[in-house]
C-alpha cells in the first residue's frame, strides 16, 4: 500500500508483519479519510465542521460495538473488527487535530506547538507501539518524540505550500527571537533572519528525532528496521534543508529514489546515536 500524502504515516510496507497489517492498514484508511475531510475538495469550512462531527459518531459506533452509518462503511468496517487491538482515545485525538485544522491558531510558543503534535502525529506512533504490545513509559516517550520531530519536519518542508493556504505553524516566540512578523513567513520573504529561523527550528526538530531515535535499535525485528528508515528519512530531510543554506521558504526539499542506497546504509549503521 502506497503513502500518497499522509506523510507521517509508514503503512503496510514490505516490512510490516503480516499479523498486524490489516489493522495498521485500518488505521491508515481512518486517518486518511479524517484529513480529506478536513482538507480535500470544495465544501465549506461548516460543511467540514459537520463531516469530521459525523465522522466522531461513527468511531463512537465502532467503539461501542453499534452499527456505523454506511457513509464511511470502507473505513469503520475494517476499524471495527481491529478495535480490540487499538487505544480508542488515541483515535478521538487524530480527529481533534483534523478538526484544529480547520482553523489553525497562531501558536504562541513551541509546548503550544508540541500540544497540535501530541494530538496530530504522537498518537499513530502510540497505535502502531500498541500492536506491536509495547507499552513502558520509556518506548511512549520515545516514539512522541520522533512522531513529533516528522510533524514538526513536515512543517520547515512545507513553508511553500502552507504559507499561501494562510497556514502558519511557526512559534511566536521563535517569530520575536528572530525579528520577523507571521505576514514576513506567510509571504515566503527569504532573508538572512528567515534563514536563521528556519536553521533554529530544524535544529528543535533534530533535537527530538535524536531524542526518540534509541527505539528503532530497541524495537525487534520488522519493526525496528522500519522505524529506523523513518528516522532517518527525516533525519534526510534536514540534512537536505541544511545543504540549501535553509532557504526552504522559497524551495520545498524532497528526497528521491536515489536517496534510497544512503538511507538503508544508514539505516544498517545507525547505532546509539545516529
Amino acid at each position: 500500500m502506497s503513502v500518497d500524502h499522509y506523510e507521517n504515516f509508514p503503512v503496510a510496507s514490505w516490512l510490516c508483519p503480516p499479523r498486524v497489517r490489516p489493522a495498521v492498514v485500518a488505521i491508515y484508511h481512518f486517518a486518511r479519510t479524517a484529513d480529506d475531510l478536513a482538507d480535500e475538495g470544495d465544501e465549506s469550512t461548516a460543511q467540514r465542521v459537520q463531516a469530521l462531527r459525523d465522522y466522531r459518531v461513527d468511531l463512537n459506533a465502532a467503539v461501542t460495538g453499534q452499527q456505523p452509518s454506511p457513509r464511511w462503511s470502507r473505513v469503520y468496517t475494517p476499524l471495527a473488527r481491529e478495535m480490540h487491538r487499538l487505544q480508542p482515545a488515541l483515535l478521538h485525538d487524530l480527529i481533534d487535530a483534523f478538526e484544529q485544522d480547520l482553523a489553525p491558531p497562531r501558536y504562541r510558543d513551541r509546548e503550544h506547538l508540541l500540544d497540535y503534535c501530541r494530538r496530530s502525529a504522537n498518537p499513530v506512533g502510540r497505535l502502531l507501539l500498541g500492536l506491536y504490545g509495547v507499552t513502558d513509559a520509556t518506548s511512549l516517550r520515545r516514539s512522541d518524540a520522533i512522531c513529533s520531530a516528522l510533524q514538526l519536519i513536515n512543517f520547515w518542508q512545507d513553508f511553500s505550500r502552507d504559507g499561501p493556504n494562510g497556514r502558519l505553524y511557526v512559534p511566536q516566540t521563535d517569530l520575536d527571537r528572530h525579528g520577523l512578523s507571521a505576514d514576513d513567513v506567510l509571504a515566503c520573504r527569504d532573508s538572512p533572519a528567515a534563514r536563521a529561523l528556519i536553521a533554529d527550528l530544524c535544529a528543535w526538530a533534530r533535537q527530538l528525532m535524536l531524542e526518540g531515535a534509541p527505539l528503532a535499535l530497541t524495537l525487534p525485528g520488522r519493526a525496528g528496521w522500519e522505524l529506523r528508515f523513518v528516522v532517518q528519512g527525516g533525519l534526510a530531510i534536514l540534512d537536505r534543508i541544511a545543504a540549501r543554506g535553509y532557504d526552504s521558504l522559497v524551495h520545498r526539499p524532497a528526497l528521491g529514489a536515489w536517496d534510497f542506497p544512503r538511507l538503508a546504509w544508514r539505516a544498517l549503521t545507525m547505532r546509539a546515536a545516529p
